[in-house]
């Protein structure tokens, strides 16, 4: 049966995504890279209540430079709608964008599906239909359906709801198998997290097929937290004569932060390393990075002893228990935050003044990881103030890394004696 209101007509517990279940945590693991992408979109847009400021520098390229479209000026001249590829991170504001989009083409006099969302998961699904939920109690007579599994329709059934949101699989079942959508009426088509529908098995295709099904006046709307290769070649045959809106690299954050070295033998060097910078100088909050959960779980519990107040996060604990963490370092009642990778995108914490690289990051190949050095020491300067990044290096391959990071981001990394509480009080200033 579909959803004859706003509200979600499906029993959480016996529904599954294309691919997980709500009830595994969190996900489980065809590939660790669908966990991690799917995990971290789904805790951003768990822990963005509201908009969250960006300096980031924004290009738009418009489908057709000859167009008198090409040079205008203001939203009105612009002449939605239009087919758009967009780059947008969590808590600017984009799902509330093409809400309104999908709300502004539907008639609601016409009882069938014109408006259509996929997203890679059950659970980022069901967070995309809350925000449509809340804008259409402004809109009563539009309804919505969840086309997800466990959501089980009859083979002919013709959906009232104006729109639909779900995942590939189970949309694609809708429209092809079961003929439950019409896809020649849709008017409005928005696929959301395209970098996390990639990394999940099958989603690409299957979004190519129910695009391959829409009329060609059809407006399509494709967004992305990032845009490798393999994303863009994506987009490219999901969404024909697009816009384009993505964001410049956003190197230019170095530039507000202090980076720092310390050479260190092992963890109990790096450690007291670390007890000496916080008995050196003023520290409101911190951000600590590992390589292992076995190391960040020993660093907290060492932490703990010395008497901070500590947060552990790592990638054994579900969404919702990370988002709740996360939520009390931002209040304040957590001093230190002790985390691996699961945290290094999309938190923003004005209060984090350091943040250390007790571990560097390091790719699958053993290289260093430059843009996961960007983001976790992107933690700290947020908001136009300064920052300090340390960096411990306990071995020769540490140090290698470090160089591989010096020389990718053209900054100098200048060493620190942490035995020389006078040369770390200055750092602060």
């Amino acid at each position: 049966m579909a959803t004859d209101s706003w509200a979600l007509a499906v029993d959480k517990q016996e529904s599954t995504t294309d691919s997980v279940s709500l009830n595994i945590s969190p996900f489980t693991c065809h590939s660790c890279l669908v966990e991690d992408k799917a995990a971290q979109s789904l805790l951003n847009k768990m822990i963005h209540t509201s908009l969250v400021n960006t300096t980031n520098q924004v290009e738009v390229l418009q489908r057709d430079p000859k167009s008198p479209l090409y040079s205008v000026k203001t939203f009105e001249e612009l002449r939605l709608p239009q087919n758009l590829i967009a780059q947008s991170q969590s808590g600017t504001g984009k799902t509330a964008a093409f809400a309104l989009a999908m709300l502004s083409h539907v008639d609601p006099a016409n009882k069938w599906t014109q408006c259509l969302c996929i997203a890679p998961t059950y659970e980022l699904a069901l967070q995309t239909g809350k925000v449509i939920e809340q804008m259409g109690k402004f809109y009563p007579e539009v309804k919505l359906a969840y086309a997800i599994r466990g959501n089980k329709l009859d083979r002919g059934t013709k959906l009232q709801e104006q729109i639909v949101i779900g995942t590939p699989g189970t949309v694609l079942d809708w429209c092809s198998k079961l003929k439950i959508i019409d896809p020649k009426k849709i008017s409005v088509f928005v696929l959301d997290e395209a970098d996390v529908m990639i990394a999940t098995q099958g989603h690409q295709d299957q979004s190519i097929r129910i695009q391959r099904m829409l009329p060609n006046e059809c407006q399509m709307l494709l967004f992305s937290a990032t845009f490798e290769d393999s994303v863009w070649k994506f987009a490219e045959r999901v969404v024909p004569d697009p816009n384009i809106i993505k964001l410049k690299r956003e190197e230019e954050t170095l530039d507000t932060i202090k980076q720092y070295y310390v050479l260190c033998n092992d963890k109990d060097e790096k450690f007291t390393a670390l007890c000496n910078i916080y008995g050196a100088i003023t520290i409101a909050q911190a951000m600590i990075f590992c390589h292992t959960r076995r190391t960040a779980g020993w660093l907290s519990a060492e932490l703990t002893k010395e008497g901070h107040v500590v947060a552990l996060l790592s990638g054994e604990m579900t969404v919702e228990q990370r988002a709740t963490i996360i939520e009390r370092f931002r209040e304040g009642k957590e001093k230190v935050l002790v985390t691996t990778n699961v945290c290094s995108r999309g938190i923003d914490v004005e209060q984090v003044s350091v943040v250390i690289n007790f571990d560097l990051p390091i790719d699958k190949d053993g290289n260093a990881d430059n843009e996961t050095y960007l983001h976790r020491i992107g933690r700290t300067g947020r908001f136009g103030k300064r920052g300090l990044a340390v960096n411990m290096i306990d071995s020769k391959h540490s140090m290698n890394i470090l160089n591989q990071i010096e020389e990718h981001f053209n900054k100098k990394i200048n060493k620190l004696d942490t035995d020389d509480l006078d040369e770390i009080e200055k750092i602060s200033n």
